[in-house]
């Protein structure tokens, strides 16, 4: 008997309906998967020994830092330290990350003894929580970095970071990055394209591409100043585009 016959064959083919929804794949490996939804109490009613998604959550939840970490690095340019702490802080933290996982109905694909939720229905957040983590470490596993940053990115940071209290209206550079993921292009690159005058005040000239006929050119007394141009011009032309444009 396989490790799988534990499951019921409903819910595991949820799961892995889930998993193509979120990431547009079909897994090989199952067992990465089912373990992310099994919590630590459904253990006792397996049928022979399976394993809880608890080191899946530790796996994953260092994957997310990292991810995130990048993240906010490139999209809050010009932001110090102690705002990328926080702001990280506040988008991988349990109650963010149980949001989502509901958001997700990864609740109803959850293996767990229901006798555990019997005294304390607020448990169920937590789990959840763990379970996103645990999801992101198997994803992880079976289809690699790529394709976890672009679930972690659409599905975790990018939709945090449209709220009002984390974004920056005159951060282009951000916009621009966040209409490249939305739009599946290439991430932006920025090349300096000309140093002018002396050294203690230089102009940075700089060029930011995206794809094919999407770029934009800034000016400004330092790079990241003439990185900021450089996006809005692109964001000013991509408004100017049709849609078809865009894409083609």
């Amino acid at each position: 008997m396989s490790s799988s016959d534990n499951y019921d064959l409903l819910r595991k083919e949820k799961i892995i309906l889930k998993i193509k929804e979120i990431t547009g794949q079909v897994p090989i490996k199952e067992e990465y998967f089912l373990k992310a939804f099994t919590h630590r109490s459904y253990l006792e009613l397996a049928k022979e020994n399976i394993k809880s998604n608890e080191r899946l959550e530790f796996f994953g939840d260092s994957i997310l830092g990292k991810i995130t970490a990048e993240f906010l690095f490139h999209y809050f340019p010009d932001a110090d330290e102690g705002f990328l702490t926080k702001t990280r802080a506040q988008i991988v933290n349990k109650n963010s990350l149980e949001l989502i996982g509901f958001n997700l109905n990864l609740h109803d694909l959850i293996f767990i003894n229901e006798k555990y939720l019997s005294k304390d229905k607020k448990k169920i957040g937590n789990i959840v929580a763990d379970c996103l983590e645990a999801l992101i470490g198997a994803v992880y596993l079976e289809f690699g970095e790529v394709t976890t940053k672009k679930f972690v990115d659409n599905f975790i940071i990018i939709p945090q970071i449209k709220n009002d209290d984390i974004k920056d209206d005159k951060n282009y550079k951000g916009k621009l990055l966040e209409f490249a993921h939305a739009m599946k292009l290439n991430q932006p690159t920025y090349t300096i394209v000309e140093q002018l005058g002396p050294q203690h005040n230089k102009i940075y000239k700089i060029r930011v591409d995206v794809e094919k006929d999407i770029f934009g050119i800034g000016t400004g007394p330092n790079k990241k100043t003439a990185e900021q141009e450089a996006a809005k011009h692109a964001l000013d032309l991509i408004n100017s585009l049709k849609p078809n444009d865009i894409l083609n």
